[in-house]
């Protein structure tokens, strides 16, 4: 009787349920996006870092986080000194430009990073011969509708796009190292050392060699470094997404409150009826509270709907800037959330239906 009684009153106020569950699905889809953008953007870093083929990574000691790439601190002769080591069968140096982030300018030995990766696959194009080419990928020339042939302009410089790569090898914009070293000032500097071990088994040897030889520069496995990317290393990601989070609950709140108490409103009568019938305190306040927990299921769901729809502008219209993916294990974490956020909204209204006097009920207008 109760789940009919519920039922009916959402059916017969299609405009009011319908409104609210839009409501409450923005929070939902707010939450659910930023969780997807975070999550997207972490992977694809790690991917296009693992898409290098190397073992090991030397960092810059001016790097301050594992996100950082700006700054070319290390001696460009540093390279031929890791390369000498036991056990490395190849060193090769790069240097980088944050341009927009998260978009960075990459510099590279193309002879090296061909050797080392087996070179960038085309979709158009060449690949990087005069100073001032620069391959661009596929997401960054959907974004800005490049193409091979073209001249952009980046750093205050005039690039002429060489071609246009698949995504996934270092980065997104590339240019030959010592057009970029020119431009930044760091003749002679790099940013990091990407390591090719001879044997995955000695990738821990190599490593610590390295630590005891450049002590003043952070040495990482590449599996060590692609498990730093994650939400700790990015600053203030998770008092950002406590205050979303903090949002979407308020507006849940906010939204189910006022949805519940014009609901109590129009059924005054209905609900001085039911208490003249014998409805205990409790059932009043149970099909309020059925009612909201619906209303944030529905919302929830419409939530869910709206991220796909997210993730498909953000592919559609920024695919180099922002990469977003759908985080499942944010769904439930999102319900929990939103339907606390429900419940909690409707506790006023429904606490106020419980304690209607049933005689001025009936004679409410």
């Amino acid at each position: 009787m109760t789940g009919r009684l519920v039922l009916e009153n959402l059916k017969n106020r299609p405009m009011r349920s319908l409104l609210s569950i839009l409501l409450i699905g923005v929070p939902v889809t707010l939450i659910l996006t930023l969780a997807g953008l975070t999550q997207g953007m972490l992977m694809d870093s790690q991917n296009r870092q693992r898409g290098v083929g190397a073992d090991v990574i030397v960092r810059g000691k001016t790097t301050t986080s594992v996100i950082n790439f700006s700054g070319a601190s290390i001696p460009m002769g540093m390279v031929e000194l890791v390369q000498h080591e036991p056990h490395v069968k190849l060193a090769m140096g790069v240097i980088n430009h944050p341009i927009d982030l998260p978009l960075v300018i990459t510099g590279i030995d193309v002879a090296k990073f061909n050797r080392m990766t087996g070179g960038f696959t085309f979709d158009e194009g060449r690949p990087l011969q005069g100073p001032d080419d620069i391959l661009v990928d596929r997401f960054y020339a959907e974004q800005h509708h490049a193409h091979a042939g073209q001249t952009i302009s980046l750093m205050g410089h005039a690039w002429h796009i060489a071609g246009v790569i698949e995504p996934g090898k270092l980065a997104r914009l590339v240019v030959q190292m010592p057009t970029l070293q020119n431009l930044d000032a760091a003749t002679g500097k790099i940013g990091q050392i990407y390591v090719k071990v001879d044997d995955p088994a000695n990738i821990n040897l190599v490593v610590d060699e390295l630590r005891g030889l450049l002590r003043d520069y952070p040495v990482n496995s590449m599996a060590d470094y692609t498990a730093m990317w994650n939400v700790n290393q990015i600053p203030a990601i998770k008092e950002f997404t406590m205050v979303v989070v903090a949002i979407g609950v308020v507006i849940g709140i906010a939204v189910v409150c006022l949805s519940m108490y014009m609901a109590v409103l129009q059924r005054t009568r209905e609900i001085g009826i039911l208490k003249a019938l014998g409805a205990s305190k409790g059932f009043i306040l149970s099909i309020i509270l059925i009612e909201a927990t619906l209303l944030g299921a529905g919302g929830t769901i419409l939530g869910i709907v709206f991220s796909f729809g997210a993730q498909w502008l953000i592919r559609t219209l920024v695919p180099a800037s922002f990469q977003m993916a759908i985080v499942y294990d944010w769904w439930p974490r999102a319900a929990l959330i939103i339907l606390t956020a429900a419940i909690l909204g409707a506790l006023y209204p429904g606490l106020s239906a419980a304690r209607h006097d049933p005689i001025e009920a009936l004679a409410y207008e």
